[in-house]
């Protein structure tokens, strides 16, 4: 008797997953659960355990492969399957995920479980409605997407990739204003538009031409992060407010409390801060729904905290917040990052969130410009707090100031209203005190 282990979904949205880390051989005995391997999804690792009792015969993977989700990765022989269901969504042995993603993308023919009409009733003979820009759908080379020599060199010149530009003239044929339409709605904020790569950069040059150089591949993570960074900067405007806080009484007594074992941080306090500021202001605490013209107005508050590891930065989500003491956050906070260095971070570890902080105080810099976490509206950059004379009672007085930078989506959030949401952030940091009324 033999088991097979396919390899499970990290999630519904992820198709393939890398191999990081084989952690078993052929011929090792293994238990039901023992990790067999570890994949990466994005940012996220996590460990393929075996489903069954007894010994690895195949090993069908390598490590740094490429493998879809639902593939025969190992066989378990003289084992006994676990009773334990499979994921919800882990797909059937027998699907060939490759082929039905690929037909699914050329044709247009409804998903299985989409009721098909009656074979004797006739196809319409209407044309099929125009699609718009935002439905389309990569096609592959341009050399195979049907349109006119005019119509390819205007893609030229601004830069776009005809296979991801739906044609609405016969047989699917991309027109000039089909391109010009893909431009406009990848300018105005059209997320699928840009995410399908609206508007791309020309091929790089011959570097070779004016001195040697060397190679370094992205791994997972930082290929990730780039087109995360691409989406958010192409579909959003941004537009960035600075202002300083005075954090002296917050940095007094949280050296206080570490003298007594406590383990507090300026982040910590921020957070709470933000999570009160965020209830005072919802619409910093929402998404954009373009396609309905709406916002989607969260009644909870998960926010993200930046942390760079050595194989890149990630975000991890800290949930409720506002419903946690600044004890509380400070020491999820130092859970998360280091599961993030260790990379033990999950997909739901990073998924979720309504605000994000990044803290770049620990390196330097007085100020910069974060990039707005999509679907997020809003995001707070904090730098190295430094002491500096204030004005205060008739006198200048030595104060610790912390610059803050808050970037957010210039749709959703005019400026007075950002102006107003740092300078409240700043009151709360600038009196501890007043945030225990909102505990």
């Amino acid at each position: 008797m033999a088991t097979d282990v396919l390899l499970p979904p990290p999630s519904e949205d992820i198709k393939t997953v890398k191999i990081v880390k084989l952690m078993v051989k052929v011929g090792d005995t293994v238990q039901t659960g023992t990790p067999l391997m570890e994949i990466e999804s994005g940012k996220a690792a996590m460990e393929v355990p075996s489903p069954a009792d007894g010994k690895v015969s195949e090993v069908l993977v390598a490590v740094d492969q490429e493998v879809p989700v639902g593939a025969k990765i190992a066989v378990i022989a003289n084992g006994e399957a676990s009773n334990a269901a499979p994921p919800p969504s882990q797909p059937k042995p027998a699907v060939d995920t490759q082929t039905v993603e690929k037909s699914v993308s050329q044709t247009d023919e409804p998903p299985a479980n989409t009721p098909m009409p009656k074979p004797a009733a006739p196809a319409p003979a209407a044309a099929p409605p125009k699609q718009t820009p935002a439905a389309a759908q990569p096609k592959g080379n341009d050399e195979v997407v049907h349109a006119g020599p005019a119509t390819r060199r205007l893609a030229r010149e601004w830069g776009v990739e005809l296979g991801n530009v739906a044609g609405s003239g016969v047989k699917g044929r991309v027109t000039q204003d089909d391109v010009k339409t893909f431009v406009r709605t990848a300018a105005s904020g059209g997320g699928a538009a840009a995410a399908a790569g609206g508007v791309i950069a020309p091929k790089l040059p011959d570097f070779e031409k004016w001195g040697a150089i060397d190679y370094k591949s992205l791994d997972g993570i930082r290929v990730e992060t780039a087109k995360h960074m691409s989406l958010c900067w192409q579909t959003i405007p941004h537009v960035t407010q600075h202002d300083n806080a005075d954090v002296t009484d917050i940095e007094a007594f949280r050296k206080q409390q570490a003298d007594k074992g406590g383990k507090l941080t300026v982040t910590a306090f921020v957070l709470k801060a933000a999570s009160i500021v965020l209830r005072q202001f919802p619409q910093f605490n929402s998404s954009l729904d373009w396609d309905n013209k709406r916002l989607v107005l969260k009644q909870y508050c998960h926010i993200g905290i930046a942390v760079d590891t050595p194989n890149g930065l990630v975000v991890p989500v800290l949930r409720d917040v506002d419903k946690k003491s600044v004890y509380d956050i400070g020491k999820e906070m130092t859970e998360a990052a280091e599961k993030a260095r260790d990379r033990k971070l999950g997909l739901k570890d990073m998924q979720g969130g309504t605000f994000t902080i990044s803290n770049l105080g620990g390196i330097g810099g007085t100020s910069f410009t974060p990039i707005v976490n999509w679907p997020e509206v809003a995001i707070l950059g904090l730098s190295r707090s430094k002491m500096q004379p204030v004005w205060k009672d008739g006198q200048f007085v030595p104060r610790l100031q912390m610059p803050m930078s808050l970037s957010y989506d210039h749709r959703v959030i005019d400026g007075a209203d950002a102006a107003r949401f740092v300078r409240r952030l700043a009151e709360l940091l600038e009196n501890p005190m007043v945030m225990l009324l909102h505990a």
